[in-house]
């Protein structure tokens, strides 16, 4: 099974975001996915039309897709859009998570947006994800969030990465085997890490790269074009591939 993964478009009327989703999807077309995540911060500043141009670029696709928010999502607009078909309707309160149910593997999404705030958390959104566990016959989950989980180095992004996870870290040690990997996004530079003893990733963004920079007095300029991921699960096993489009 081969599980595409965009993240990060932020889509905006003066920039060529759009474009550049576009360039993504148009080399997916070579690769042909059996679903698409997209993890977060699709537009910038709640641009409604962006979402709804977003969305019509989807629907011209072969393959399923579902969604997450981001700190730049606007989850009311995302709701207008899209309605409630890409999300469980048991989610809690206004949170956007998402499972679905492939077979041989689950994917679970998990909304880690705090309103107002750039940072992310996974504080009291643990109960859901169980539940979900609970309720996938013994199939294992790839996990996907917008904010990474692990420290990327960059000094201004590791401000702003995910907080809660204590929670996270006893739910994975409950069920050792049931969560194969972790894929966010936020960061706009493609990282690996890991997490509890599990694999965690960071997709490369389709707006412009984040500088690989460590708080050194020099930047070093990036050129990179939109990235992605391709998620692949064969016989029990996951390998996760960065893409340059």
């Amino acid at each position: 099974m081969l599980i595409a993964q965009i993240t990060d478009i932020h889509a905006a009327p003066d920039n060529d975001h759009l474009q550049r989703f576009g360039q993504a999807l148009s080399w997916l077309e070579q690769v042909g996915p059996d679903i698409m995540i997209l993890s977060g911060d699709l537009t910038d500043e709640g641009w409604d039309e962006g979402y709804e141009q977003i969305a019509a670029q989807l629907e011209k696709q072969a393959y399923p897709y579902l969604l997450l928010p981001g700190n730049s999502d606007d989850r009311n607009y995302m709701r207008q859009t899209w309605g409630n078909k890409l999300w469980l309707p048991d989610s809690p309160g206004e949170l956007l998570h998402f499972s679905y149910n492939a077979g041989v593997i689950s994917l679970a999404g998990v909304d880690s947006t705090v309103s107002g705030q750039s940072y992310g958390s996974l504080s009291g959104r643990m109960g859901w994800l169980e539940k979900q566990l609970g309720e996938a016959d013994g199939a294992p989950f790839l996990l996907f969030l917008h904010h990474h989980i692990f420290p990327s180095g960059i000094p201004t992004l590791d401000e702003t990465m995910c907080r809660g996870l204590s929670e996270f870290e006893d739910l994975i040690r409950r069920y050792p085997d049931r969560i194969l990997a972790v894929s966010s996004g936020h960061v706009h530079r493609p990282v690996a890490g890991n997490f509890a003893g599990i694999p965690a990733n960071i997709c490369g963004s389709v707006c412009p790269a984040n500088p690989l920079w460590f708080g050194s007095a020099n930047v070093p300029p990036v050129r990179e074009n939109p990235m992605l991921m391709i998620h692949r699960y064969d016989q029990g096993k996951i390998s996760s591939h960065h893409v340059c489009t």
